[in-house]
């Protein structure tokens, strides 16, 4: 469920990253992902960290039938707990 919500979050990133650039067909984007654990219901007891598999295809199944649909997303697992897109290849 996580992995879905952060695949959302780095697409509607993409969106305001290729309207403020006016970017034309994106084909690659570069993606550093951190320790991200997410508790579901508020208990810390409860976190689990992002699948990066599941992150994936969240971010596959969001893109699809949009402007994104052709983007190859490379993730990379990283040092940190936060997540930013670091390259946009059009």
């Amino acid at each position: 469920m996580h992995d879905f919500i952060l695949a959302k979050e780095i697409i509607d990133e993409l969106k305001r990253i290729s309207q403020e650039k006016k970017l034309g067909q994106i084909r690659s984007v570069n993606v550093e992902i951190g320790t991200i654990a997410l508790a579901h219901d508020g208990f810390e007891e409860h976190t689990e960290d992002i699948s990066l598999e599941n992150l994936q295809f969240g971010l596959q199944s969001i893109a699809k039938n949009t402007e994104f649909s052709e983007v190859k997303f490379n993730i990379k697992k990283v040092a940190g707990e936060n997540w930013k897109i670091t390259e946009v290849e059009v």
